[in-house]
Protein backbone atom coordinates (compact mmCIF):
# COMPACT_ATOMS: atom_id res chain seq x y z
CA UNK A 1 0.00 0.00 0.00
CA UNK A 2 1.25 3.48 -0.91
CA UNK A 3 1.50 5.96 1.92
CA UNK A 4 -0.71 9.04 1.40
CA UNK A 5 0.75 12.31 0.15
CA UNK A 6 4.06 10.92 -1.14
CA UNK A 7 5.40 11.15 -4.70
CA UNK A 8 4.23 7.57 -5.17
CA UNK A 9 0.74 8.44 -3.94
CA UNK A 10 0.29 11.20 -6.50
CA UNK A 11 1.99 9.22 -9.27
CA UNK A 12 -0.48 6.40 -8.62
CA UNK A 13 -3.30 8.91 -9.20
CA UNK A 14 -1.68 9.88 -12.51
CA UNK A 15 -1.24 6.19 -13.37
CA UNK A 16 -4.94 5.57 -12.70
CA UNK A 17 -5.74 8.31 -15.22
CA UNK A 18 -3.30 6.76 -17.71
CA UNK A 19 -5.19 3.48 -17.34
CA UNK A 20 -8.41 5.32 -18.16
CA UNK A 21 -6.77 6.65 -21.33
CA UNK A 22 -5.64 3.10 -22.17
CA UNK A 23 -9.20 1.80 -21.82
CA UNK A 24 -10.40 4.54 -24.18
CA UNK A 25 -7.78 3.68 -26.81
CA UNK A 26 -5.66 6.75 -26.11
CA UNK A 27 -1.91 6.71 -25.54
CA UNK A 28 -1.88 5.96 -21.81
CA UNK A 29 -0.46 9.03 -20.13
CA UNK A 30 -2.01 10.52 -17.01
CA UNK A 31 -1.27 13.65 -15.04
CA UNK A 32 -2.25 15.39 -11.82
CA UNK A 33 -1.28 18.83 -10.51
CA UNK A 34 -0.98 19.27 -6.77
CA UNK A 35 -1.07 22.39 -4.62
CA UNK A 36 -0.12 21.69 -1.02
CA UNK A 37 -1.42 18.17 -0.67
CA UNK A 38 -4.52 18.65 -2.81
CA UNK A 39 -5.04 17.62 -6.43
CA UNK A 40 -6.26 20.75 -8.23
CA UNK A 41 -6.00 19.56 -11.82
CA UNK A 42 -5.95 16.25 -13.62
CA UNK A 43 -5.95 14.97 -17.15
CA UNK A 44 -5.20 12.07 -19.42
CA UNK A 45 -4.48 11.95 -23.13
CA UNK A 46 -7.60 12.66 -25.17
CA UNK A 47 -6.08 13.38 -28.58
CA UNK A 48 -8.24 10.84 -30.44
CA UNK A 49 -11.40 11.51 -28.45
CA UNK A 50 -11.24 15.28 -28.97
CA UNK A 51 -9.55 15.22 -32.38
CA UNK A 52 -7.03 17.70 -30.99
CA UNK A 53 -3.28 17.18 -31.24
CA UNK A 54 -2.79 19.37 -28.16
CA UNK A 55 -5.09 17.33 -25.89
CA UNK A 56 -2.19 15.82 -23.95
CA UNK A 57 -2.61 14.86 -20.30
CA UNK A 58 -0.42 17.73 -19.13
CA UNK A 59 -2.25 20.37 -21.20
CA UNK A 60 -5.62 19.25 -19.86
CA UNK A 61 -4.30 19.20 -16.28
CA UNK A 62 -2.72 22.66 -16.66
CA UNK A 63 -6.04 24.07 -17.87
CA UNK A 64 -7.94 22.44 -15.00
CA UNK A 65 -5.47 23.68 -12.38
CA UNK A 66 -5.44 27.18 -13.86
CA UNK A 67 -9.24 27.22 -13.74
CA UNK A 68 -9.17 26.02 -10.13
CA UNK A 69 -6.71 28.74 -9.08
CA UNK A 70 -8.24 31.34 -11.39
CA UNK A 71 -4.69 32.09 -12.54
CA UNK A 72 -2.50 31.37 -15.53
CA UNK A 73 0.37 30.70 -13.14
CA UNK A 74 0.82 27.48 -11.18
CA UNK A 75 3.38 28.74 -8.69
CA UNK A 76 3.89 26.49 -5.67
CA UNK A 77 2.39 23.55 -7.57
CA UNK A 78 3.79 20.15 -8.55
CA UNK A 79 2.92 18.26 -11.72
CA UNK A 80 2.97 14.45 -11.67
CA UNK A 81 2.91 12.75 -15.07
CA UNK A 82 3.45 9.11 -15.97
CA UNK A 83 5.73 9.80 -18.95
CA UNK A 84 8.28 12.59 -19.43
CA UNK A 85 6.55 15.61 -21.01
CA UNK A 86 7.01 16.29 -24.71
CA UNK A 87 8.44 19.55 -26.01
CA UNK A 88 4.96 21.12 -26.42
CA UNK A 89 3.97 20.28 -22.84
CA UNK A 90 7.39 21.33 -21.53
CA UNK A 91 6.85 24.75 -23.08
CA UNK A 92 3.41 25.03 -21.51
CA UNK A 93 4.87 24.07 -18.14
CA UNK A 94 7.48 26.79 -18.50
CA UNK A 95 4.84 29.42 -19.19
CA UNK A 96 2.69 28.18 -16.30
CA UNK A 97 5.58 28.87 -13.90
CA UNK A 98 5.07 25.54 -12.15
CA UNK A 99 7.61 24.86 -9.40
CA UNK A 100 8.14 21.10 -9.64
CA UNK A 101 7.76 18.44 -12.30
CA UNK A 102 7.74 14.75 -11.35
CA UNK A 103 7.54 12.10 -14.05
CA UNK A 104 7.49 8.34 -14.11
CA UNK A 105 9.32 7.05 -17.18
CA UNK A 106 11.54 8.87 -19.67
CA UNK A 107 10.35 9.43 -23.24
CA UNK A 108 13.45 9.03 -25.35
CA UNK A 109 11.83 9.90 -28.70
CA UNK A 110 9.89 13.05 -27.85
CA UNK A 111 10.73 13.90 -24.24
CA UNK A 112 11.61 17.45 -23.27
CA UNK A 113 14.73 16.53 -21.28
CA UNK A 114 15.67 13.44 -23.26
CA UNK A 115 15.91 15.67 -26.33
CA UNK A 116 17.99 18.13 -24.28
CA UNK A 117 15.67 21.02 -25.06
CA UNK A 118 16.40 24.00 -22.88
CA UNK A 119 13.77 26.37 -21.61
CA UNK A 120 12.59 25.19 -18.21
CA UNK A 121 14.00 27.66 -15.67
CA UNK A 122 16.74 26.22 -13.46
CA UNK A 123 14.70 26.98 -10.33
CA UNK A 124 12.11 24.38 -11.40
CA UNK A 125 12.77 21.08 -9.65
CA UNK A 126 12.57 18.06 -11.97
CA UNK A 127 12.41 14.53 -10.64
CA UNK A 128 12.12 11.45 -12.85
CA UNK A 129 11.82 7.74 -12.24
CA UNK A 130 8.93 7.69 -9.76
CA UNK A 131 7.13 4.36 -10.32
CA UNK A 132 9.06 4.13 -13.59
CA UNK A 133 8.48 0.40 -14.09
CA UNK A 134 4.69 0.67 -13.79
CA UNK A 135 4.49 3.76 -15.99
CA UNK A 136 6.76 2.29 -18.64
CA UNK A 137 5.00 -1.10 -18.66
CA UNK A 138 1.60 0.47 -19.32
CA UNK A 139 2.71 2.41 -22.37
CA UNK A 140 4.85 -0.45 -23.71
CA UNK A 141 1.89 -2.85 -23.44
CA UNK A 142 -0.34 -0.33 -25.21
CA UNK A 143 1.96 -0.11 -28.23
CA UNK A 144 2.63 -3.86 -28.23
CA UNK A 145 -1.11 -4.53 -28.47
CA UNK A 146 -1.43 -2.04 -31.34
CA UNK A 147 1.40 -3.68 -33.29
CA UNK A 148 -0.14 -7.14 -32.84
CA UNK A 149 -3.62 -6.01 -33.92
Amino acid sequence: MIKAKTHEFFMQKALDLAKQAYEEGEIPIGCVIVSGERIIGKGYNQVEKLGDATAHAEMIAITAASDFLNSKYLKNCTLYVTIEPCVMCGGALKWSQINKIVYGAPEENFGFWSKEVSGIPKKVEILGGIMEEECSALILNFFKERREA
